[in-house]
C-alpha cells in the first residue's frame, strides 16, 4: 500500500525529525560533520571516488531499529512528494490511470533529479552494491558497516525501470516485507548499465539460469528475417486457423499476486475466485479479474489497496484421517463442512500494451524482446472463460459440449476438445485455435475398469473369489495409482486419490473403532451400510499416503475428467488417431464451431473488459507452391532422370532401379513362433523378395548362409538365450553377416533386445517383419522392405539430379562440402520417473548427394531436453565426415527437432556453443553455422481457399494443400526467420505443415534459398518414394533416438520394477549409459 499524504501530516514526531537529521548527517559535505558521519567520500583523479571507513556509530538495537524505520519513512516521503507534485490532485484509487506501483519510475525527470541532488546515490554504483562481473543476476552485497538492511537494498535497485517492468516473485525486497514502500531509484555506473542492457536483450523466460561467458560484448540474438519473404512458386490462396486479436495498447493491466491458504486444488481455487469477486465488488472496484488458476490476477482497473486480505468459506468436505474409510468426523454424511480459506492479494506491477504494439509493428530495426508480461496477461484473459467451463489439460480444453466422446478400449475414452494459444504474428496478435483429442480414464466402477484395463481380470465378475498374486497385485496397483475415485455406498462429494493397494485381502483387514475395539472391515460395511462385500479376496484401495485408510474396490467409481497418463496400447492409439482424422472441410467446420461455441475463447465477457476483440474468421493469406526437383534413379548402370509430376509428388520404381543398390551375399533368416502353414511359406517369401530386390537394382542372394532358423516365441523373453542364438548364426557366416531377417508371429517386447544385441553385441543389421504381412506379399510391401534393407546395408534410394551447388550457387560449391546435421531427444513416457532421456545426432557423410547419414546416440539425465554431450557427438561426426570426403565441411546446417518455443533461447545458447566447441577442436576451423528448429507438434493448419468472383462465394475445397506449399507471411513471426512448409501429401485427415524457425544463421540464407534447400532434401529420404513431411536430418535423428530408447528397454522384470515406482523421487537416478553400436554397424544407417 502506498503512503497517503494525509498520513504524513499526522506523523509529526520523532521519526520525521530523526530522518531529517540522518539526511543531514549523511549528505552534508561540510567538514565539521566528518567525525560524526558513517562514510566519508574522497574525490580522486577523473572524479573516481574511494570509500574510506571512518567512525562507526555505536548504536543500540532500539536505535538501529529507529534508524531503519526513519530511512524507510524518509525515502517513501521523498518519493511520494515528488509523485504528488507531478500528479496534482488526480484520483488515486479505482482508476485505470493511477500512480505507479512500488518501485516503478514513470518519469525520466525523476532519475535526473536524484542523480544531481543526491550525492550518495551518485556513488552507489561504485561501492559494492552491484556485482558488476555477473550482470545476469543482481547480487546484493552486505553493507560495509552495520547499517539497517533497507538502506543498501534501496541503493542496489536497478536503474529507472519502465512502467512495463514486471517484478519477479520472491525478490530480496519482498522477502524483507517492505514491498509496499517506494524507494528512491539509484544511478548506476556505465558498466552496470551495460550489463543490464545485455540482460534485457533476452526474454525473461529464456534467460533464467543461463550463464553467458562474454556477456559484456556479445549477446545471442535470434536471427532476423533476411527479407520480406520468398517469391518463388505460384501463389495459392489459403486460410489459417489463426484468429486476429485486436487490443488497446493504452489499456493498463494491473498484475496482482494471489496466495490462498490452505493450498486448494485447481477446481476449488476457481470456486474461491468466483465467490471472492461476487462478494467483494467494492474492494475490487467492480473488476472481474482474470485468474490463471495459480497465483496471478490480472485486472483492467486498480484495486482499492495494494494489499488485500479476504476470508472465503466454501462447503468443502474434509476426510477424517483417523477413520480407515475417509468418513467424516463430527458431521452427518449428507452435510458439507464449511472450509475457510485465506486469500492475500498483493500488487506486483502494472503495464500497458505499447511495447507489444511496437514489437508487432516491427517499426524499429533494433532487436527488442517480446513483452512476455503483457502477452501472458492477455493469454490468461482469453483462457478465463474456457477454464470455467471445461477441463484444462495443458493448453487444451475438454468438455461434453466440445465434440463428444468415444470409447477407445482398455478403460480409456477419447474426448474431443480444443487447443488455443495466443501468438505474435506479422498480422498482429493472433489466437491459434485447433481441435484436439486426448484420452481420459473412463468414469466407471473400479471393478469394471480393471476388467477393461487388465487382460487377466477380464472374467473377474464370474470369479468373485479370485485373489491376486504378488506380480498381479503390482500390475493392478500400477494401473490405479494416482487415479481419483469417489464412493457409491454413501452420498458425498468427497474425492480420494489412490496411493496404492493393501497388502492383505479385504476379508483379512481389521481396524480399531473409536472405543479401541477391533472390527472386521467386511462386518463394518454389513452393520453400517447393510452391504455384503463381494470381492473379498481382492485388496482394498489405500487412499492415504501415510496412514491406513481403506476403500473396497467394488464401492469406488473413477472420477470423470482425468487424463489417461499411462502408455496407450497400439489399438488405443489407432482408435484415438482415427477420432482426430478429419478431412480439411470437416476440421475447418469444427474449428469455426469452437470459436463461436458456448465454451470457446470468445464465449465470456472477460475479453470485453480488457478491450480485446477476437475475430471469428480464419486468417486469409497467400502461400506459394515450390516446384519439385528432378531426381536421379538407377537404370541398369545408367542414370535415369524423373520429375515427380503426380499431384501427390510420388514416383514409382516400376521400371527403375534405386540410385545405388547394394550386394547382399551373406544373410540369414530366423523365425519366432508362427503356425506350420506360415512357416511353410518362407521359401516363397525368400524367392519373391530376392526377385523384387533384383528389379530394384539390389542384389539379394537367393540362398541364406545357413538354413532358416525356427525358434519358439519364448526365446524373445530370454535375453541370454536370444544372444546365444544370434551369435551362433553370426559365427556360421564367418563373423561377417551382412543382414538378418527376423520373422515374428506378432509384435513382441523382445524386439528391443534383438535390436540391441544384433547392433551392439554381435555386429550386424537386421530387418524385422510379421507373419501376417507375409500372407499378402504385395509388390508394394516387398518394395518397401527392399528399400529399408538397401538403406541399412549402405545403399541409397534416390539423389537430386540438379545438385545442391547448382541450385543454390551463391552458397554451395562442389569443391566446398557441406554437412547437414539433425538432432533430437526422446523422453520416457509420463509415468516413468527414472529412465534416462536419449539424445541422437546424425550427420550427412557424402557431398553433394547428402543422402547417407551416420548417427551418434547418448543417454542423458531424465527429461533433460538440452543435449548434454553434443560437442563430443558433433566432433565425432566431423571426424567421420573428414574420413569420407577428405575435407572438413565448409558450412554446417543444423536442424534441431523437438524443441518448444519456451526453450529456443536456452537451446540456442547452449547447443550452438557446443557445436562451436566441437569445431574448435580442429585447429583453425570456424565454419559458418545455421541453426534451425524443426517443429511438428504445433496446431497451425492450412486450408485451401479460393475466391470465385462469378458466384460471389468463397469456395473451400475438401482436400489438403499440395506438397511444396510454403507460408512465410501473415501468420509467421513478426521479426524472426521462420516459415511453414508442407512438403508431403496428406493421405488421411488434414495435413500438418512443418514449422522451421531459424535461430542462428551465419550462412545468411535468403528465404527462397533455405525453403528450396529444405524442400529438396525432403525428396531424398531413403525409406520411401515420395517427399516426407520432415527434413531428413531431423527425421533420421528421430529414428536414431527411438533406437537408443530401445537399447534401454529390457524384456525381463528389471523394466517392470523400474517403471512401477511411486512418482515421488526428488532427484533423477544415475543415467544408464547406452551400449555403443559395433564397428561393423556404426557407419551404416541401421536405425532406418
Amino acid at each position: 500500500m502506498l503512503f497517503d499524504t494525509e498520513l504524513y501530516k499526522c506523523q509529526i514526531g520523532f521519526y520525521p525529525f530523526f530522518a531529517l537529521l540522518l539526511f543531514t548527517f549523511f549528505y552534508n559535505p561540510n567538514p565539521w560533520l566528518a567525525p560524526f558521519s558513517v562514510f566519508e567520500f574522497h574525490h580522486h583523479h577523473h572524479h573516481h571516488q574511494k570509500l574510506k571507513k571512518t567512525h562507526c556509530l555505536s548504536l543500540s538495537l532500539c536505535e538501529i531499529t529507529a534508524v531503519s524505520k526513519c530511512c524507510l519513512f524518509f525515502s517513501s516521503f521523498i518519493n511520494q512528494a515528488m509523485e504528488e507534485s507531478e500528479e496534482h490532485h488526480g484520483s488515486k484509487e479505482c482508476s485505470a490511470k493511477t500512480r505507479a506501483f512500488k518501485g516503478i519510475n514513470n518519469s525520466p525527470h525523476k532519475h535526473h533529479y536524484y542523480q544531481h541532488h543526491h550525492p550518495w546515490l551518485q556513488y552507489s554504483g561504485h561501492y559494492g552494491f552491484f556485482n558488476q562481473n555477473q550482470f545476469q543476476s543482481y547480487s546484493y552485497y552486505p553493507s560495509l558497516l552495520p547499517l539497517p538492511p533497507p538502506i543498501p537494498l534501496q541503493l542496489a535497485l536497478p536503474p529507472p525501470l519502465s512502467q512495463n517492468h514486471t517484478f519477479q516473485p520472491k525478490t530480496h525486497l519482498q522477502q524483507l516485507s517492505i514491498s509496499n514502500t517506494k524507494f528512491p531509484v539509484s544511478s548506476m555506473t556505465p558498466a552496470a548499465q551495460e550489463g543490464l542492457q545485455w540482460r534485457k536483450s533476452l526474454p525473461s523466460k529464456a534467460s533464467d539460469g543461463i550463464k553467458m561467458r562474454n556477456a559484456t560484448k556479445e549477446a545471442l540474438v535470434v536471427a532476423r528475417r533476411p527479407d520480406s519473404g520468398g517469391v518463388e512458386g505460384p501463389v495459392i490462396s489459403l486460410l489459417a486457423n489463426h484468429f486476429l486479436v485486436k487490443f488497446d495498447p493504452s489499456l493498463k493491466v494491473y498484475h496482482y499476486n494471489v496466495e490462498i491458504s490452505p493450498n486448494p486444488s485447481k477446481e476449488v481455487a476457481r470456486m474461491i475466485k468466483q465467490k471472492l469477486v461476487e462478494s467483494n465488488s467494492g474492494l475490487l472496484c467492480g473488476a472481474h479479474p482474470a485468474y490463471d488458476g495459480r497465483k496471478n490476477f490480472y485486472s483492467p482497473v486498480e484495486f482499492q489497496n495494494g494489499k488485500l486480505e479476504f476470508f472465503v468459506s466454501l462447503p468443502i468436505p474434509t476426510a477424517n484421517t483417523g477413520s480407515p474409510f475417509g468418513e467424516w468426523n463430527g458431521f452427518q454424511q449428507k452435510q458439507n463442512q464449511l472450509k475457510v480459506f485465506r486469500i492475500n492479494i498483493r500488487a506486483v506491477s502494472k503495464f500497458d500494451g505499447k511495447d507489444l504494439s511496437s514489437y508487432l509493428s516491427n517499426e524499429s530495426d533494433d532487436w527488442i524482446p517480446l513483452p512476455q508480461d503483457y502477452m501472458h496477461a492477455l493469454d490468461v484473459v482469453l483462457r478465463e472463460s474456457p477454464m470455467e467451463k471445461c477441463i484444462c489439460v495443458g493448453r487444451s480444453f475438454y468438455s461434453s459440449s466440445t465434440g463428444g466422446t468415444k470409447e477407445i478400449g482398455g478403460g480409456a475414452i477419447g474426448w474431443r476438445g480444443f487447443f488455443q494459444s495466443l501468438r505474435p504474428t506479422q498480422q498482429g496478435l493472433a489466437l491459434n485455435v485447433d481441435s484436439s483429442i486426448t484420452a481420459f480414464h473412463e468414469s466407471i466402477g473400479v471393478i469394471p475398469y480393471l476388467q477393461k484395463r487388465i487382460d487377466f481380470l477380464r472374467d473377474l465378475t464370474q470369479r468373485k473369489t479370485r485373489s491376486l498374486s504378488d506380480d498381479e497385485r503390482k500390475e493392478v496397483e500400477k494401473a490405479l495409482r494416482n487415479i481419483r475415485v469417489f464412493v457409491c455406498h454413501r452420498e458425498t462429494v468427497q474425492r480420494y486419490r489412490v496411493y496404492g493397494l493393501t497388502e492383505e485381502a479385504t476379508e483379512n483387514l481389521y481396524f480399531a473403532d473409536r472405543d479401541g475395539k477391533n472390527l472386521k472391515l467386511i462386518d463394518y460395511f454389513k452393520d453400517h451400510y447393510n452391504y455384503n462385500i463381494q470381492f473379498r479376496n481382492l485388496p482394498c484401495l489405500q487412499i492415504s499416503r501415510s496412514k491406513p485408510c481403506y476403500l473396497p474396490m467394488e464401492l469406488c467409481m473413477i472420477c470423470e475428467g482425468q487424463k489417461f497418463l499411462g502408455k496407450l496400447s497400439d489399438d488405443q492409439t489407432a482408435r484415438i488417431l482415427k477420432m482426430g482424422c478429419q478431412r480439411p472441410k470437416e476440421r475447418k467446420a469444427m474449428i469455426d464451431g469452437i470459436v463461436r461455441g458456448p465454451a470457446g475463447p470468445t464465449s465470456g465477457n472477460q475479453a470485453e473488459e480488457f478491450k480485446l476483440h477476437v475475430s471469428k474468421e480464419m486468417s486469409p493469406l497467400n502461400g506459394r507452391i515450390l516446384q519439385p526437383p528432378k531426381l536421379k534413379l538407377g537404370d541398369g548402370g545408367h542414370v535415369r532422370v524423373i520429375t515427380p509430376s503426380r499431384r501427390d509428388r510420388q514416383w514409382n520404381l516400376l521400371n527403375s532401379h534405386v540410385f545405388q543398390g547394394t550386394r547382399i551375399e551373406r544373410w540369414a533368416l530366423i523365425s519366432f513362433g508362427g503356425t506350420q502353414e506360415q512357416k511353410s511359406n518362407l521359401p516363397k517369401f525368400i524367392n519373391q523378395l530376392s526377385r523384387r530386390c533384383e528389379q530394384l537394382g539390389i542384389f539379394l542372394s537367393k540362398s541364406t548362409v545357413v538354413s532358416p532358423q525356427f525358434e519358439p516365441t519364448q526365446v524373445l523373453n530370454n535375453v541370454t538365450l536370444l544372444e546365444s542364438k544370434l551369435k551362433k548364426i553370426h559365427r556360421a557366416a564367418s563373423n561377417n553377416l551382412q543382414l538378418l531377417i527376423c520373422i515374428m508371429e506378432k509384435k513382441h517386447k523382445g524386439y528391443a533386445d534383438l535390436k540391441r544385441i544384433a547392433e551392439t553385441s554381435v555386429g550386424f543389421v537386421s530387418q524385422c517383419c510379421l507373419y501376417p504381412n507375409l500372407g499378402k506379399l504385395s509388390s508394394q510391401f516387398l518394395a518397401n522392405l527392399a528399400l529399408k534393407i538397401n538403406a541399412k546395408v549402405g545403399g541409397s534410394t534416390v539423389a537430386l539430379y540438379n545438385s545442391l551447388p547448382s541450385q543454390i550457387p551463391r552458397l554451395f560449391r562442389l569443391d566446398e562440402p557441406v554437412i547437414f546435421i539433425g538432432a533430437d531427444v526422446t523422453h520416457p513416457h509420463p509415468l516413468d520417473d527414472s529412465s534416462p532421456s536419449v539424445a541422437a545426432v546424425v550427420g550427412s557423410m557424402n557431398w553433394p548427394a547428402a543422402n547417407k547419414y551416420v548417427s551418434r546416440m547418448r543417454s542423458q539425465t531424465h527429461r533433460q531436453e538440452i543435449i548434454q554431450d553434443l560437442a563430443a557427438m558433433v566432433e565425432e561426426l566431423l571426424d567421420d565426415f573428414y574420413q569420407e570426403v577428405n575435407k572438413l565441411p565448409k558450412r554446417i546446417i543444423f536442424f534441431r527437432d523437438g524443441v518448444s518455443e519456451t526453450q529456443f533461447y536456452k537451446v540456442l545458447k547452449e547447443e550452438l556453443q557446443a557445436v562451436k566447441e566441437a569445431c574448435a577442436r580442429f585447429p583453425g576451423y570456424k565454419p559458418p553455422i545455421t541453426f534451425a528448429v524443426v517443429q511438428k507438434r504445433h496446431h497451425t493448419r492450412l486450408f485451401p481457399f479460393e475466391i470465385n468472383p462469378s458466384s460471389n462465394q468463397n469456395q473451400h475445397f475438401d482436400e489438403n494443400i499440395p506438397p511444396g506449399t510454403v507460408v512465410d507471411t501473415v501468420i509467421t513471426h513478426p521479426r524472426e526467420f521462420d516459415f511453414y512448409l508442407c512438403s508431403h501429401w496428406g493421405v488421411k485427415g488434414t495435413s500438418r505443415p512443418t514449422h522451421y524457425h531459424v535461430l542462428w544463421d551465419e550462412n545468411r540464407f535468403t528465404s527462397d534459398e533455405l525453403q528450396k534447400l529444405v524442400y529438396n532434401l525432403c525428396y531424398t529420404f531413403a525409406r520411401c518414394t515420395k517427399p516426407v513431411s520432415l527434413v531428413p536430418p531431423a527425421y533420421y535423428a528421430h529414428l536414431a533416438a527411438y533406437r537408443g530408447r530401445l537399447y534401454l528397454e529390457r524384456s525381463e522384470s528389471v523394466a517392470f520394477t523400474r517403471s512401477s515406482n511411486i512418482i515421488s523421487r526428488v532427484t533423477p537416478p544415475k543415467t544408464t549409459p547406452l551400449p555403443k553400436p559395433s564397428e561393423n554397424v556404426k557407419k551404416l544407417m541401421f536405425y532406418c
